[in-house]
C-alpha cells in the first residue's frame, strides 16, 4: 500500500501524513477499567483502534501495541472523590477486588475474539506496576510539579502552563465556575498522582509509599505504563472522545513534566455510540453489552460492520433496528461474494488487485473512512472488468482490515446433537459460531429439557426452548433421542 495514510490528530484538530518516528510504529490504546463488563459504546472505539492497527500494518509499518488494564486507581469522578471503581464493583458482587478484576478481564477478552480484534503485543496491568508509577510521582516532585494535601498528591496544573492547550480549556471560567468541591486542591485542574488509604475503611487495594499508604491515580497508570513499554514521543495514542478533557489531558501534563520530552505525537479519539437517552454509559439505562446482542441472534461481527456505517470520529445512533439492518447487510455482502468471486488456482498479478482497491485503500487512507471503505467494496464486486480471481484476491486482502471473516459460509445450515453424547466444546453452525460462553449453558438446558419431557413437564420443555431462541437457535426434535439446533438470522 502506498498511498499516504493521513490521522486526525486532535493535538492539531487536522488532518495530518502519518509519519513514524520508531522503527516499531508504538500505539498506546486506554483499555478498559475491569469492574463490570464492556458496553458496545466502549467496544466501538476497540474496533476502529483495530482498524487503525491493521490499515498500519497493511501499509507495511510493523506496530508496537499496548493496552493497559485498570485495575485499581480509577474513581468514580473525574474530580478525583467518590468510590474505587474495582472496590464499589467488588461490593456489588460479594467478591474480592481480585476476583472482580480477573472476571471482567477475561470478559473482556472473549468480547475482543467475537469481534475479531486482534489482543495487542502488551497488556499491562495497573497493579503490576506500582514502583513505575512510585518513581514518575518522585521526578515530578523533583520537578517542583507536585503539593501534598490531607487525602493525597496533587499535580499543580499552574506549574504546566501548557495543560490547557490539548482540550483547549478555558481555565480561568472553569475556575469561576467550578460546582464540585475542591477540598485542599488549589485548582479545580489539579489531578491526583497518589491517594492515601482511608483511615476509617479498609481498603483490599494499597501499597507503601514515600508518602503514606495508598494507591494510585488513574491518570498516572497509563503515563507511567505507557512510557514503560514505548519509545518517548509514543506514535500514536488512542481513547474514546471522552478522555480528551481530562484524562488525556492530565496524561500530557505529567508525563512531559516529568520527562521535559513531547509525550505523543499523534493522538486519535473516537467519538460516541448514542441512544436516545444520551450516550451509552455503564451507570445509564441504556447499557448494551455483546452478551446482550448474541442472545438475540444476532452475529457479534454485525455489530463491527454497524459500526462501519458512521467515521470513527462521528457519534453513531444505536438502534436494534439498525443493527439488524447492518445484520442483513453483511450476509448480502457475503452472497455477492459468493456469486461475483472464485479462489484463484494460481497467483493473481499483483498490479491488478491493488488497481482494484484502489478506492478501498483511499478511503482507509482518509482517516479510517470505512463507510466509503465498504461501499467500495460493493462497487468492486459489481466490476465487469475485473476478473473472478481478481476479486476473491482483492476481498481476501480487504478482510485483512475489515476482519468480517467475508468468505465464512452464509447458508443457515443446522447440526445435529446425540442426547446420549457430551456436547462438543464449540458448536460452529454454517460460520455461526455459538459462544463459548454459552456452551455450557446450552449442555445444560438441553438435558435438562431431556429430563423435563421424561417426567412429562412439558411446559419446562417449551420454556427451555424459548430460552435456548434468546441465545440464537431454534430447537427441533429429532428421531433417536436426537436435536436439532439451527441459528436464527
Amino acid at each position: 500500500m502506498t498511498n499516504q495514510l493521513l490521522l486526525y490528530n486532535t493535538a492539531s484538530r487536522e488532518k495530518e501524513p502519518f509519519s513514524p518516528l520508531h522503527e516499531r510504529v508504538g500505539l498506546y490504546c486506554c483499555g478498559p477499567t475491569v469492574y463490570n463488563y464492556a458496553h458496545i459504546g466502549n467496544l466501538r472505539t476497540y474496533i476502529f483502534e483495530d482498524v487503525l492497527k491493521k490499515t498500519l500494518v497493511l501499509s507495511g509499518y510493523r506496530v508496537n501495541h499496548v493496552m493497559n488494564i485498570t485495575d485499581v486507581g480509577h474513581l468514580t469522578s473525574d474530580a478525583d472523590s467518590g468510590d474505587d471503581k474495582m472496590e464499589k464493583g467488588a461490593a456489588r458482587e460479594g467478591k474480592t477486588v481480585w476476583e472482580i478484576a480477573q472476571h471482567y478481564t477475561r470478559a473482556f477478552k472473549l468480547d475482543l475474539a467475537d469481534l475479531n480484534i486482534q489482543e495487542p503485543d502488551e497488556w499491562p496491568k495497573a497493579t503490576d506496576h506500582i514502583p513505575q508509577m512510585i518513581a514518575m510521582i518522585r521526578q515530578l516532585e523533583a520537578g517542583g510539579y507536585t503539593y501534598a494535601t490531607g487525602d493525597g498528591i496533587y499535580f499543580d496544573t499552574a506549574k504546566f502552563p501548557a495543560y490547557p492547550d490539548f482540550a483547549r480549556l478555558d481555565v480561568e471560567n472553569l475556575q469561576a465556575g467550578r460546582r464540585v468541591a475542591m477540598g485542599e486542591k488549589r485548582a479545580v485542574t489539579d489531578f491526583a498522582l497518589w491517594k492515601f488509604s482511608p483511615a476509617d475503611k479498609q481498603r483490599q487495594m494499597e501499597w507503601d509509599s514515600p508518602w503514606g499508604k495508598g494507591f494510585p491515580g488513574w491518570h498516572l497508570e497509563c503515563s507511567a505504563m505507557s512510557l514503560m513499554y514505548l519509545p518517548q514521543p509514543i506514535d500514536i495514542h488512542c481513547g474514546g472522545m471522552d478522555h480528551v478533557r481530562v484524562h488525556h489531558t492530565n496524561e500530557i501534563a505529567q508525563a512531559q513534566a516529568a520527562t521535559g520530552n513531547l509525550y505523543v505525537r499523534y493522538w486519535l479519539h473516537g467519538e460516541f455510540l448514542t441512544v436516545d437517552k444520551g450516550k451509552m454509559a455503564k451507570s445509564g439505562e441504556n447499557f448494551v453489552t455483546l452478551d446482550t446482542v448474541k442472545k438475540r441472534g444476532i452475529d457479534p461481527l454485525s455489530y463491527r460492520m454497524f459500526c462501519f456505517s458512521a467515521h470513527y470520529r462521528t457519534p453513531l445512533m444505536f438502534s436494534w433496528e439498525g443493527l439488524s439492518s447492518a445484520q442483513q447487510g453483511l450476509l448480502n455482502l457475503k452472497k455477492l461474494i459468493t456469486a461475483e468471486t472464485k479462489k484463484p488456482a494460481k497467483a493473481v498479478d499483483e498490479n491488478a488487485v491493488s488497481a482494484a482497491l484502489g478506492q478501498f485503500i483511499n478511503a482507509l487512507c482518509d482517516d479510517l473512512n470505512m463507510a466509503v471503505a465498504v461501499a467500495a467494496l460493493w462497487a468492486l464486486l459489481r466490476d465487469t472488468s475485473l476478473t473472478a480471481e481478481v476479486k476473491y484476491a482483492a476481498l481476501e486482502r480487504a478482510d485483512t482490515v475489515l476482519s468480517l471473516n467475508l468468505f465464512s459460509s452464509v447458508e443457515s445450515k443446522s447440526v445435529s446433537i446425540d442426547m446420549k453424547a457430551p456436547l462438543p466444546e464449540q458448536l460452529s453452525i454454517a460460520g455461526f459460531v455459538v459462544p463459548s460462553s454459552h456452551n455450557e449453558r446450552i449442555s445444560t438446558l438441553l438435558f435438562e429439557r431431556q429430563t423435563a419431557k421424561q417426567n412429562k413437564n412439558y411446559t419446562r420443555a417449551d420454556q427451555i426452548r424459548d430460552e435456548l431462541k434468546a441465545i440464537g437457535l431454534s430447537l427441533k426434535d429429532l428421531p433417536g433421542g436426537k436435536v436439532e439446533l439451527t441459528p436464527l438470522r
